[in-house]
């Protein structure tokens, strides 16, 4: 599912952090022109994943609970980026110290910032 798998990532990439409240299922529902059904099945299946929970009267809410796991999410989306970095530099003809070298440099100037 494609709101599934948009909201799921939001959540991973930190776009949407803990506390972070999510529209009504009915307000969802119109927005994206999808049926209620659709978008109560999400945030259920959202819920059993421990990325959401929902507090009847209240709404839908991100949830700080599962912060190890997103942690993790995010640490394996990071390793897939890294590599697509190492291998279009190996297409550079980089060396690793040379990809290295340029990420320390990056990397200081992104703190020092």
């Amino acid at each position: 599912m494609q709101i599934l798998n948009q909201i799921r990532q939001s959540i991973l990439s930190g776009e949407l952090r803990a506390g972070d409240s999510l529209p009504s299922i009915r307000k969802l529902a119109k927005d994206l022109q999808v049926s209620v059904i659709t978008t109560k099945r999400v945030y259920e299946e959202l819920e059993k994943e421990k990325l959401i929970d929902s507090v009847v009267g209240k709404g839908s809410f991100v949830s700080g609970a599962n912060k190890d796991f997103i942690r993790e999410q995010r640490m394996k989306q990071l390793e897939e980026k890294m590599i697509e970095i190492i291998r279009e530099s190996k297409e550079l003809s980089m060396s690793q110290q040379d990809v290295i070298d340029h990420m320390k440099l990056l990397f200081e100037e992104e703190y020092t910032s």
